[in-house]
């Protein structure tokens, strides 16, 4: 708009000055041919100019009408003025007018968002509002909720997940999300309260857990009668003492204070009661280790693991999720009574797979294969013919078994044992007693030796004695001996 005034003022001007051109133009040339065609030439001789009254009255008449025109000129570039000053006056008036819509406009936006910055809220019991945390103490929360008094949340109107001071969950300048209960309780004082709030978003994640079956956490609260309450979200769950473990376990007190990984077994929200399980989810972990131990077993491959659990019969082995056994005969290459002589509970150990039955469940592991072998270089160890020390470690109706090293046992047949005739070896022999043996054949393939008790005997009795010397002298009176001299020195030597 202000565009188009400029445009048209500058060309009323323009048109103004082009008229006002033309009419001087037009004065001049006629002013220039009425002297020309009315004036007379001068002569020398007189050297003045006659004048007659005709051209008189011609010049009077060009002179008046250049006074009217010059008379029209200034009121003309008045006009001109008059106008260019109205368009700016209304170019001026429009822009302060513009200016004054927007101020107006801008006061109108700032009034807008000053009330709304001021605005109270109105409230009402049951309404759910967002608030900043004002002020924390043991006992309540001072919380502002827009209104004109603040509000108070007190401790028994807030649900924590565990058992905190709140200065410990809450922080001032904290958002929280409150319930009305009373807009005034007497005081002038909001009640509020967070406890419905988050028991209703703690049971939808409950009841979210229970649909899709995913593990949800809980913190062993207390043992009681068949099991352990946990911990959830506030809640209480009841977790049976069958559904904690793997395994049985006597003192539930251990899972106190723990941190439980549960499975949402039942949920009744009109009665708040929530079953759980731990067991459930170790089950699915363990059903995964077992077959990937299962993908992956051969035998004669050597395998880490736990020893979990010792028997009569052997030790059980945890190789990653499954159990295998290692019979007591394979625990060592010498002979134990107890596998607890060998290896104990919670003790890692490499062994050896023997056999892997799937179908059976079954693991069979060796021990002492994963050690050195006692019968190798056996023929040099205990050459033919050497007496060595063993123990009595069997004894059959045809002999004892004498163990020269763990592992390495011989046989004493009943005709090698004495050189008297024995009718039972238990007469002659104990197990457990410690005799000397002497090696009369060795079959290393076989994993045999011959031994003699009987041999051994004979063979330390043949071995000379030493023999005490003694000094004498003889003497024409007497003939004695050093040692009835020194009678005790005698029998120390």
């Amino acid at each position: 708009m202000s565009d188009v005034k400029e445009e048209l003022k500058e060309k009323v001007t323009a048109e103004a000055a082009v008229e006002t051109q033309q009419s001087e133009e037009e004065m001049t040339e006629q002013s220039s041919a009425a002297v020309e065609e009315e004036s007379s030439p001068v002569t020398a001789e007189e050297g003045q100019t006659v004048v007659t009254a005709e051209q008189e009255a011609v010049i009077q008449d060009i002179e008046m009408q250049t006074a009217v025109q010059e008379e029209k000129l200034p009121e003309e570039a008045s006009e001109m003025a008059e106008k260019t000053e109205t368009v700016e006056a209304e170019d001026q008036a429009e822009a302060i007018s513009e200016k004054e819509g927007l101020e107006e406009e801008a006061k109108g936006q700032s009034k807008e968002e000053t009330m709304e910055n001021f605005e109270i809220v109105s409230l009402r019991p049951g309404q759910i509002v967002k608030g900043k945390i004002l002020h924390v103490s043991d006992d309540e929360l001072i919380v502002n909720v827009g209104y004109k008094s603040d509000g108070v949340v007190a401790k028994d109107d807030i649900m924590l997940e565990e058992e905190k001071p709140l200065t410990e969950v809450f922080q001032e300048g904290d958002d929280i999300e409150v319930e009305v209960r009373k807009v005034n309780d007497g005081d002038g004082n909001v009640v509020l309260s967070q406890k419905n709030i988050v028991r209703n978003q703690a049971w939808k994640v409950i009841e979210e857990a229970f649909k899709s079956g995913q593990e949800i956490t809980g913190i062993g609260k207390e043992v009681v009668k068949g099991g352990v309450l946990a911990n959830i979200k506030g809640f209480s769950a009841f977790v049976p003492a069958s559904q904690l473990s793997l395994r049985y376990v006597a003192n539930l007190d251990v899972f106190v204070g723990q941190e439980l990984r549960l499975q949402i077994l039942e949920v009744d929200k009109r009665r708040n009661r929530v079953v759980a399980s731990q067991r459930a989810i170790l089950e699915a972990e363990e059903a995964e280790k077992r077959q990937k131990v299962w993908d992956n077993i051969e035998e004669g491959q050597l395998i880490s693991g736990e020893v979990k659990r010792l028997t009569n019969f052997g030790a059980f082995v945890d190789i990653g999720g499954v159990d295998g056994l290692i019979h007591i005969s394979d625990l060592s290459w010498g002979h134990i009574k107890s596998p607890k002589q060998v290896v104990s509970e919670g003790q890692q150990v490499e062994v050896l797979v023997l056999s892997a039955d799937k179908e059976k469940n079954r693991i069979s592991l060796g021990y002492k294969q994963t050690l050195p072998q006692p019968w190798d270089n056996i023929e040099e160890k205990y050459p033919i013919g050497q007496v060595f020390q063993g123990k009595v470690v069997r004894i059959t109706n045809f002999g004892a078994f004498v163990e020269l090293e763990p592992g390495v046992d011989g046989l004493v047949h009943i005709s090698q044992i004495s050189d008297k005739r024995v009718e039972k070896v238990e007469d002659v022999l104990q197990t457990g007693e410690m005799v000397s043996v002497k090696v009369l054949d060795v079959k290393p393939d076989a994993k045999r030796i011959s031994l003699s008790i009987r041999e051994a005997v004979e063979k330390q009795e043949k071995k000379p004695k030493p023999q005490q010397q003694e000094s004498s002298f003889t003497n024409e009176e007497m003939t004695v001996s050093l040692g009835e001299f020194f009678p005790d020195q005698n029998e120390d030597e």
